[in-house]
């Protein structure tokens, strides 16, 4: 009874760490939409993004009003978004991006995770050019018949279309574009009232590198390293 009580209470501590680290993630995205563009998610597309990402990961609403108020004070800090590239073990190459209000600490702590876990950071275009940058819609597939949801959005960008499970292991449709695409992909969507289960800009690798399970842990593990850095927004890799 004893070890059960350990794996729930481990499990139930890896919960909350996950949902610390989206709610972190999604505050930033929040803190930059709303500096750029307002507190206006009316009138601010990416703030409106943010708010459905919040959403998805059960974000309380008091939590994502609160996080739109500090963005607005004189206060808050200012973060800047950047991307490190590199390569992990065998050759598997990585896409970091991060979002930080010290980009000393951050790039120091993205170097030292590549090289704890085997890995190496590299310079800028010295990984992404294996990646391909697009847009990324989860929907939700209820109500949707697929060859109408194609037929429909083709002309505002739409280049790929199929099933897929989220994060929380949700059946979604999945909705890629260029990334230039991307505002108006969210205005066809949002003119039609598809509901968005969540949606980013994601690095999508052009060719996947096959490696054994023991190596591809070895990868993984480098991974969850990077990810738990608190300044690191999201992780790509080509890793099949």
């Amino acid at each position: 009874m004893g070890r059960i009580f350990e794996v729930r209470k481990a499990s139930m501590f890896a919960r909350y760490d996950r949902m610390a680290k989206q709610f972190t993630r999604i505050g930033k995205e929040i803190a930059i939409a709303v500096k750029a563009s307002g507190p206006d998610p009316d009138n601010n597309s990416s703030l409106r993004r943010a708010m459905q990402n919040a959403k998805s990961v059960n974000m309380p609403k008091d939590k994502v009003e609160s996080a739109i108020k500090r963005a607005m004070g004189k206060d808050m800090e200012n973060y800047d978004e950047i991307m490190y590239e590199g390569y992990g073990p065998h050759g598997v190459a990585i896409i970091v991006e991060a979002a930080s209000d010290n980009m000393i600490r951050t790039v120091a702590n993205v170097r030292a995770a590549f090289n704890k876990g085997g890995g190496s950071l590299g310079t800028s275009g010295s990984v992404s050019f294996q990646f391909n940058k697009m847009g990324v819609f989860n929907l939700s597939p209820e109500g949707l018949d697929p060859e109408e949801i194609e037929l429909e959005l083709i002309d505002f960008g739409l280049e790929e279309l199929g099933e897929g499970v989220n994060d929380d292991g949700v059946d979604v449709f999945v909705v890629r574009c260029a990334f230039t695409d991307f505002g108006n992909m969210q205005k066809a969507l949002e003119d039609r009232n598809i509901t968005v289960v969540n949606s980013q800009l994601e690095w999508i690798p052009m060719n996947m590198v096959e490696l054994s399970e023991e190596q591809a842990e070895e990868v993984l593990k480098l991974v969850a390293r990077i990810e738990a850095d608190e300044d690191v927004q999201s992780v790509f890799h080509n890793l099949a």
